[in-house]
């Protein structure tokens, strides 16, 4: 038994590592494979017949992430997000209950270059998320085009995420019963170009749409802040003004995305690749944030709970921030 223990301890970061791997592959690597393979499969081999039986399928369940989702079980516990989460680590860092009697809005922050914390914490239960808070269903949610890539797309849909469009947040929030959690990246793609360590710009203030979808639904916000999660990748500089900076902003404009040029490790060395950095990422869930129900927020209501809000997210940093290697004198700026 102790041979067969140490033979597994030995297997940890090989299996963390492929883990990894895997996310950073099916994040970054996969769309465009999948977006050719289903061309050479009808065209060039004998499985023409069943690709195109599988895209029927993808048309027909096309509105499956508008109506919450599909998510799979045997996803969300799998092992290898246990590995996943130790690579970093990832720890789950719990301040306050999330009685299941409600609904929750819960913003996730920074975006990260691939909002790996998110993932981990509310995709899978890698961190324990299910235990920490029992009887809540978390969904995250993603841009419609993740949902676009043949193959690919079946995993993101096991994963349970939904699409950002409102009226999917809206099927959530009063369609699944109570005890749902929607995770949403506030920041966006935008917000992925300030990703660089030490660097704490969000960009919050002018997102007010989950707001008014919180009191137009009585859904609790939630704030979370991920410390770690802009120091495991190395962005090059792209100061905002910059002409890089501002052709990356000018990129998302016209395309929805924007290209952050950034570097890693690799599988076999620590200084190049696309592989994160072992870097400890501490997400931590705030109180929530409980609001009453108004079918038809105003603009001043809407206003009152996001400044609310974003002064909750604050004191969340504040009173975090010096415990995970941060500068007492460091402030988070909301842009």
């Amino acid at each position: 038994m102790l041979k067969l223990a140490k033979l597994l301890n030995l297997l940890d970061r090989p299996l963390q590592v492929a883990a990894v791997f895997y996310y950073v592959f099916m994040f970054l690597i996969a769309p465009i494979p999948c977006m050719v393979l289903p061309f050479y499969l009808i065209f060039f081999t004998p499985l023409w017949l069943p690709t195109i039986l599988y895209l029927t399928w993808i048309y027909l369940d096309r509105k499956t992430p508008e109506i919450g989702g599909r998510p799979s079980a045997s996803f969300r516990y799998h092992a290898c997000w246990r590995y996943f989460a130790q690579y970093f680590p990832i720890k789950l860092v719990k301040t306050a209950e999330l009685p299941p009697d409600r609904n929750y809005i819960l913003g996730s922050h920074p975006h990260g270059i691939m909002s790996i914390a998110n993932f981990a914490s509310f995709c899978t239960n890698g961190t324990d998320f299910d235990s920490e808070f029992p009887g809540i269903k978390s969904s995250a949610v993603t841009l419609p085009n993740m949902f676009y890539f043949p193959f690919r797309r079946e995993v993101v849909v096991s994963s349970g995420a939904i699409s950002s469009h409102a009226r999917s947040i809206e099927y959530v929030l009063t369609q699944k019963g109570k005890g749902r959690a929607v995770c949403i990246v506030l920041g966006g793609a935008e917000e992925a170009l300030d990703s660089h360590p030490d660097n704490f710009n969000l960009n919050l203030k002018s997102r007010k749409g989950f707001v008014r979808l919180a009191l137009k639904h009585g859904a609790s916000l939630v704030p979370v802040y991920h410390f770690g999660e802009t120091s495991v990748y190395r962005q090059i500089n792209n100061e905002r003004g910059s002409r890089l900076r501002n052709f990356q902003s000018a990129f998302k404009k016209r395309l929805g995305f924007t290209p952050p040029i950034f570097m890693g490790r690799g599988l076999y060395n620590y200084s190049f690749g696309v592989l994160p950095f072992r870097t400890p990422i501490h997400t931590v869930v705030g109180a929530p944030i409980n609001i009453k129900q108004r079918s038809d927020p105003t603009s001043e209501q809407i206003d009152a709970i996001h400044a609310q809000y974003c002064q909750a997210l604050s004191d969340l940093f504040d009173e975090h921030k010096t415990r995970y290697g941060i500068s007492a004198d460091a402030k988070l700026n909301i842009n």
